[in-house]
């Protein structure tokens, strides 16, 4: 069977390429064409647009890159077209998929969503919108399961992909161990934020001398994008697509808002969860967002477990405080890594998420098939 994918992040390149392969092992004769990243090409998917080429975040930042983002539209269209999959999955990538999901149903073709957009965090509509032209949504988190109740919508809940991914990295890199005296500092996989958020990050290292500070670079990322924001601190070490490696040994972390505060906390790494970015995004997104958190950590438990620094409290003062609560307060630390076996615990519920949604893929799949081939 043909399938097209579509994810427009790092985060979503990660769960499509385990998404592949869970499909590769159920449907050998599937053919996979892709928006996403390296992870999805070496899974075996013939990828079309790379994520790098796709991010944009914020409002203005959406509005300046407009022009792109309708001809990103107008091209994934037409590719899909040319290729008449039999089914098309989405994963995440909200502003863009969903566009391209409404057209595709229109057009007479199947749409499946893997990682839901984040519609109980704001624009609530949009499930209207999922409901006409989804025919499956497979839901991670755990309370999505009664968001989408309350609409009236049946969703699967298939378990959270991270829980999975990161236990078996654990599991084969256990020689790795924790240094009580490395930071990591992960200011996220786009150009925009990592700008915004990786100065004020490395403002903290002068008042931790005794600390080494190491940079998880993002993949997509040259090495010349960093090379000036790293230039005047030549003791912090950077790394690349080795992020998980420097969680497995990592004291404490500072963490861009995402996915990458999830991967933190299933790492058992106590962080401060920083947001900082365009001013005029920000007082946007400050009066749409209904959530009580930013961080999927605080959003699962439904409690503050991870200190969060949002636009202007992500400061140097801010940071190193936090960083100095993380580092030396035990009875802290112990509290937040006893919230994070509970996340865990939470998550690991509903078992190997990529192969339970490429279960219910191939299956709608072939369902689909043998309507269209039944007499």
């Amino acid at each position: 069977m043909k399938y097209y994918i579509i994810a427009g992040e790092a985060s979503g390149d990660l769960h499509g390429s385990n998404l592949i392969r869970e499909i590769k092992a159920r449907d050998a004769a599937a053919e996979i064409r892709c928006w996403g990243g390296d992870l999805m090409e070496a899974a075996g998917a013939t990828l079309v647009k790379h994520y790098r080429d796709l991010a944009f975040m914020g409002f203005v930042e959406v509005v300046a890159n407009l022009r792109t983002i309708l001809r990103n539209l107008d091209f994934c269209k037409q590719d899909i077209r040319k290729f008449q999959p039999d089914l098309l999955i989405y994963i995440d990538y909200p502003g863009f998929n969903l566009r391209v999901a409404d057209w595709a149903k229109r057009e007479g073709f199947h749409n499946v969503y893997y990682i839901s957009p984040q519609v109980w965090a704001w624009k609530e509509n949009r499930v209207k919108t999922i409901k006409a032209s989804v025919d499956r949504m497979l839901v991670i988190l755990p309370f999505e399961l009664d968001f989408y109740r309350k609409w009236n919508y049946p969703v699967s809940y298939v378990g959270h992909p991270l829980a999975e991914v990161i236990e078996k990295y654990k599991q084969d890199n256990a020689s790795l161990q924790r240094n009580p005296k490395l930071i990591a500092l992960l200011p996220g996989s786009r150009k925009q934020e990592i700008l915004k958020k990786l100065p004020v990050m490395l403002s903290v290292t002068p008042s931790f001398p005794d600390y080494e500070f190491v940079v998880a670079k993002a993949p997509g990322v040259s090495d010349d994008f960093y090379a000036p924001l790293l230039a005047k601190f030549p003791n912090v070490r950077t790394t690349s697509n080795a992020t998980y490696a420097v969680l497995m040994q990592a004291e404490a972390a500072l963490v861009t808002s995402g996915t990458a505060t999830l991967e933190t906390a299933l790492f058992g790494v106590p962080e401060v969860v920083c947001y900082k970015g365009n001013k005029i995004s920000y007082l946007i997104a400050k009066r749409l967002i209904k959530v009580k958190y930013i961080s999927l950590v605080n959003l699962i438990m439904d409690q503050l477990v991870v200190k969060e620094l949002i636009q202007d409290d992500m400061n140097t003062q801010n940071l190193v405080q936090e960083l100095k609560n993380l580092l030396h307060n035990q009875e802290y630390r112990n509290r937040i890594i006893g919230d994070y076996n509970q996340l865990r615990q939470l998550l690991q519920k509903g078992g190997n998420a990529s192969a339970k949604a490429a279960e219910e893929i191939v299956d709608y799949a072939t369902s689909l098939i043998s309507k269209t081939t039944t007499p």
